[in-house]
């Protein structure tokens, strides 16, 4: 895989202005971070068996959890049945705060469940905090 290919943060939302909000934010926490957003799940799931058949697969999903043509939910346990996946972690990034979304997602597999921060400021603290823990310190057993 080389540079270009290469995918840290995969992100599902279909708020172009909250993906903006968090394109900004990640280039203001690490210019180095690369982000591909999708605001589909149907075109999430596609990219993602794209990605599998280039042999790249990103270092973390972020995942609303409303979207349109695949549901959040749905989108997670269609990519936790991918082999070639199920080690990428995924992070529930959504405003819900609902606890049977909550159940349902840990039930289906998610790494986390996020509930996206108010205000820029929050949102730049809440993402690196998310960062700093699966880049830097989280161990994966292969």
């Amino acid at each position: 895989m080389n540079q270009l290919d290469k995918v840290d943060i995969f992100l599902v939302e279909d708020n172009e202005d909250f993906s903006y909000l968090i394109e900004k934010a990640i280039d203001h926490i690490d210019k180095e971070l690369s982000l591909k957003i999708v605001d589909n799940g149907l075109t999430a799931l596609e990219v993602l068996m794209h990605y599998e058949q280039e042999g790249t697969r990103p270092r973390i999903i972020l995942l609303d959890l409303n979207l349109p043509g695949l549901s959040g939910l749905d989108l997670l346990r269609e990519i936790k049945g991918i082999e070639y996946l199920k080690q990428v972690p995924i992070i529930l990034f959504t405003t819900s705060d609902n606890p049977k979304d909550v159940r349902a997602a840990t039930e289906y597999g998610a790494n986390a469940y996020v509930t996206k921060p108010h205000g820029y400021v929050a949102l730049i603290d809440c993402l690196r905090s998310l960062f700093n823990f699966w880049f830097t310190h989280h161990t994966t057993i292969k």
